[in-house]
């Protein structure tokens, strides 16, 4: 028989430190269970255990405590955040029938060395799983430790035999102990011999083999004076040294292997549990299913009736009932199937004309997921509306938990306790079985479907409870319909010019890249991080930081502090800068022009935390601003023939709107008198009159303004603006001083997030901040400084976000040919037939400036081009 055998409470420390801070939408710290549940998943997937034993210690003292009043006394107790943990750690571990090992008086270590022997003497295998090397002194013919560790939230192992301990340390397991007694442990707190660290020791217990023999022969052994009286000074100290790092192996615990077999246990629990825990693709990755809800019945468990087709009726009875909730399967960017539940049956309907004769039914609010596809499906046959409105359980969970990895309905079905069951997708998907594939997807339509209106009602109801309806109805669910219509239109390109921009790139490239040989010395890959650190770094001699396994961190703010020492530094940071231009725009843009010659980007509504809208495939709100060359790029996004680009972004907007929100009467008036904030702000801080501030002391106030608004701190300011810390905190002070009305909303906001533990945009945006009851104050500082921004930020992207509603809105009430067409942070831009240029900029001014009524104006500027670049200028 193999048994794995698991410290618990180490492999659950090595999780916790191993992956960030994770928490549910209802404050739950989970990342130490989670990273523990992946790590015995890799566990068993590697050793294939019969039987599993979980060992933890208990808060109780152990005979080690006892004998020696100083072992372990340094330590802290276990973080709030971790200890909060444990308790649904162990639980969620019985839920899923594994046995739990606890022993009064003993350490896990014990338990692991009680189990070990038990399976040498029985000739059984057994397989330790910790992430301390203590446990390499049980290692045998029948035993070896896997090294358990976390690193970039993915759990490693190492595994150690008796071949790999001689390899490493140059000794046999049980010799460990003897150089751990002479060594001592700091993070026990076990003294060992003063002066001799890990190197001393383990050269004596490889060349003298054991404690008993140095201290036999300790006056005649061929070592250093200085060594030998350390040795003869700290006897005592070493022998209790190795009293107390020996791990036991007679804790009074179950030695029968048999009953370590992992038995059902509550797997209905386990998932709920997991569920709350917001395990969503552990629960699909370890082979669980959702459990109908504990109270629901056996007997109202049926599966739905499958019905072909929708019958005559159909369309009546949705009336009746007010409400149609379906889900949709798609090929390419067409709808294929429509799975609607109503009545107790399910409807699989493929009839082209079904859905868009339901948007014409204003009796039937329509509930799907993920409306924005479905609205650009209806678009392409002339269907721009949904007469009797909409609800998307995408939006809405994203709306309730923006903070969640993923909003699909099987997760969400976890999430609120919905029954559903899936099929099998895997043999499919590995053999390309495109049919088979197709049919499983619509199996897991089905069962998403037959759950689907009990979601709706979960997720309206809990909308309604956070006060988010008008958030979702009147900004999210319009908004979609807007991203929907932008990504069908897309954005005119000229192709032959990128192609063309690209290769004057490669030729600079090519002409830096012989530079930096020449300034160098010969050729190597600049690429490369570790030819390039040894280039500058071991060949130029360049000042660098400590030198890993993997070489010398060539990161691009190392070598902005470098970039003065050597000249071929700077020539790197402009190749790097030029070759991103030209693989990811270039190259990149080239891709994926469609044939229409126009550029189709995808705008994503539930990726960031805090509201804003984000751009896929490509990213065009990562068109690069900064220099000269990467503003080249927005000459070759273009009008089409006949048309012109209108180009409207907010001046300031997230300055007016902490001056709206903190209601500071300085910042208030100094936008109401339309003057030069920056430079107010300058002659504030510095204490002198406007007319004397210089270019750069208003660069420094801009930093500082803006500084504020993402919850800037000295250190991060003195780095931006090239100042020192003192003088950043200077700053900081003058400003708050002066705002004293910001100062007051910072405070405020911060301390209301403690109180009910999120923020929320003055639109009803939240976004959960359980680090703020973080007892790490890294962890704590964060989620302040969240707290401070996110209300801005949010309400900044809630602001645009109607304006792109209002303007799309005015264009068609107004019939006007112009479209709007892209969204690039605080930047709207629409494509407008020559002669509504002027009118089109007209109304893109007049709505994104009344997009929302500040105690401040919003101010935005037109401009009107053939290209980007020109509507920019």
């Amino acid at each position: 028989m193999k048994l794995l055998v698991l410290d618990g409470n180490s492999i659950l420390n090595r999780a916790f430190y191993g992956i960030r801070l994770l928490t549910t939408k209802e404050g739950l710290y989970t990342n130490g269970i989670y990273g523990f549940l992946t790590m015995l998943q890799k566990l068993k997937n590697e050793t294939e255990p019969d039987a599993v034993a979980i060992a933890f210690d208990m808060r109780a003292p152990t005979f080690r405590h006892k004998e020696y009043a100083g072992y372990k006394a340094q330590r802290k107790g276990m973080p709030e955040e971790l200890a909060q943990q444990l308790p649904n750690l162990k639980e969620l571990l019985r839920l899923l029938g594994y046995r739990l090992v606890e022993c009064e008086g003993f350490e896990a270590d014990d338990i692991l060395g009680t189990l070990a022997a038990k399976c040498t003497e029985t000739g059984d295998e057994c397989v330790i799983a910790t992430g301390d090397r203590d446990s390499l002194q049980l290692v045998n013919s029948r035993v070896t430790v896997r090294l358990a560790a976390t690193k970039m939230g993915q759990p490693q192992v190492t595994l150690y035999d008796e071949a790999r301990i001689l390899e490493d340390y140059g000794v046999t397991p049980p010799q460990l102990i003897d150089i751990k007694a002479i060594q001592g442990d700091s993070s026990d707190n076990i003294p060992g011999v003063a002066g001799i660290g890990p190197k001393g020791a383990g050269e004596l217990v490889q060349k003298f083999h054991d404690l008993d023999y140095i201290y036999d022969h300790v006056e005649t052994l061929e070592i250093k004076e200085g060594m030998r009286q350390k040795l003869i000074k700290d006897r005592d100290n070493a022998f209790l040294s190795r009293h107390l790092g020996t791990i036991r192996t007679d804790a009074p615990v179950d030695t029968d292997l048999e009953d370590y077999i992992p038995g059902e246990g509550d797997r209905d629990a386990a998932v709920r549990l997991m569920a709350k825990l917001e395990f969503f693709s552990l629960i699909e990755k370890m082979g669980l299913q959702v459990p109908p809800p504990q109270e629901q019945k056996t007997e109202e468990r049926k599966a739905l009736e499958l019905v072909q087709g929708a019958p005559d009726d159909l369309l009546d009875r949705l009336r009746t009932e007010g409400r149609a909730d379906f889900l949709m399967r798609y090929e390419g960017e067409n709808i294929a199937a429509v799975y609607l539940n109503h009545g107790g049956t399910l409807y699989e309907i493929t009839d082209p004309y079904f859905l868009p004769t339901l948007c014409k039914e204003d009796k039937i609010k329509m509930n799907t997921h993920d409306v924005k596809p479905f609205y650009a499906a209806m678009d392409r046959v002339g269907v721009t509306e949904c007469a009797g409105g909409a609800f998307d359980t995408l939006l809405a969970a994203y709306l309730l938990n923006p903070s969640a990895s993923g909003y699909d309905v099987t997760r969400l079905a976890q999430e609120y306790s919905l029954p559903i069951v899936l099929s099998e997708t895997g043999e499919a998907l590995k053999r390309g079985d495109t049919e088979g594939l197709k049919k499983q997807q619509e199996a897991v339509l089905r069962s998403q479907a037959a759950i689907f209106p009990g979601l709706v009602d979960k997720l309206a109801a809990e909308i309604a409870k956070n006060d988010q309806t008008e958030l979702l109805e009147t900004i999210e669910l319009p908004l979609a319909r807007v991203l929907a219509h932008m990504e069908t239109i897309g954005f005119d390109v000229d192709a032959e010019g990128i192609e063309q921009f690209g290769e004057t790139l490669q030729t600079e490239i090519d002409r830096i890249q012989a530079e930096i040989y020449s300034a160098v010395g010969y050729e190597f890959n600049i690429n490369s991080p570790k030819q390039l650190g040894e280039a500058l770094f071991d060949k130029l001699g360049l000042p660098h930081g400590k030198k890993t396994k993997t070489g010398y961190s060539t990161r691009a703010d190392i070598l902005e502090s470098l970039q003065y020492e050597h000249p071929a530094v700077e020539m790197i940071l402009n190749y790097r800068s030029l070759t991103k231009l030209k693989s990811t725009y270039c190259d990149g843009l080239s891709k994926v022009i469609a044939e229409d010659g126009r550029i189709h980007s995808s705008f994503n509504q539930t990726e960031t935390r805090t509201g804003r809208i984000s751009s896929t495939e490509p990213n065009l709100q990562n068109i690069p601003v900064r220099t000269e060359l990467g503003r080249e790029m927005r000459r070759f996004f273009m009008a089409k023939e006949g048309c012109v680009l209108v180009d409207a972004d907010y001046s300031q907007i997230e300055l007016r709107v902490l001056a709206h929100v903190a209601d500071d009467k300085s910042m208030i008036e100094a936008f109401k008198s339309e003057d030069d904030i920056h430079r107010i702000t300058a002659a504030q801080v510095f204490h002198m009159p406007e007319e004397m501030v210089t270019p750069m002391m208003r660069s420094r106030a801009k930093a500082v303004n803006f500084g504020i608004v993402y919850g800037i701190g000295a250190f991060s300011l003195a780095k931006n603006i090239n100042v020192s810390r003192k003088e950043a905190e200077q700053y900081i002070h003058d400003y708050l001083a002066h705002y004293s009305g910001v100062d007051d909303y910072m405070k405020r906001v911060v301390a209301q997030a403690k109180e009910q533990g999120y923020v929320e945009t003055m639109f009803g945006r939240r976004r959960y901040l359980p680090e703020l009851a973080s007892s790490n104050f890294n962890t704590r500082s964060f989620g302040e400084r969240v707290a401070r921004n996110m209300p801005i930020q949010g309400a900044a992207a809630d602001i645009i976000k109607i304006a792109m509603i209002r303007v799309e809105e005015r264009l068609k009430k107004e019939n006007m040919k112009s479209r709007l067409i892209l969204q690039v942070h605080d930047e709207l831009i629409v494509e407008a037939p020559e002669d509504e240029a002027e009118k089109a900029a007209k109304l893109l001014t007049e709505e994104m400036q009344n997009a929302a009524q500040l105690s401040v104006p919003l101010i935005a500027d037109a401009g009107v081009g053939k290209t980007w670049y020109d509507a920019k200028s």
